[in-house]
């Protein structure tokens, strides 16, 4: 997610506009901190696929497609979360169309990552 958007995107990780919440800085001031927080999101966001999904989708007789199923699924329902609270109730941000298609994307390549990963554990 972090690896997608970094290219892509033109401004840094709404973590930048978090951190600059709690503390009251400038969020251009948080370079290194919100990158760096936007990948420990993405690491334990990966890491709770894995334990809420992982069992399951190795139990299937085709795991990494139903690893990829469930991770566009789990992708989009972050990624919907993170515009509709994260970004609009707690930081008061309104996506343009194209920030929207960048945010909605990265999330959806991060879930399609995660669940071809996972799916690819079986034994």
């Amino acid at each position: 997610m972090t690896l997608f958007r970094a290219p892509t995107a033109r401004s840094l990780p709404p973590t930048a506009e978090f951190i600059a919440l709690l503390t009251g800085g400038d969020p251009e001031e948080y370079h290194l901190s919100s990158l760096s927080l936007h990948w420990l999101y993405g690491t334990l966001g990966g890491v709770l696929f894995s334990l809420l999904f992982g069992e399951r989708v190795n139990e299937t007789s085709e795991p990494e497609t139903v690893g990829l199923l469930a991770g566009a699924i789990y992708g989009t329902v972050l990624s919907l979360f993170g515009e509709q609270v994260v970004l609009r109730d707690v930081l008061g941000m309104d996506l343009e169309t194209d920030e929207s298609a960048i945010f909605h994307t990265g999330h959806l390549i991060y879930g399609l990552a995660l669940g071809a990963w996972v799916g690819s554990r079986h034994e």
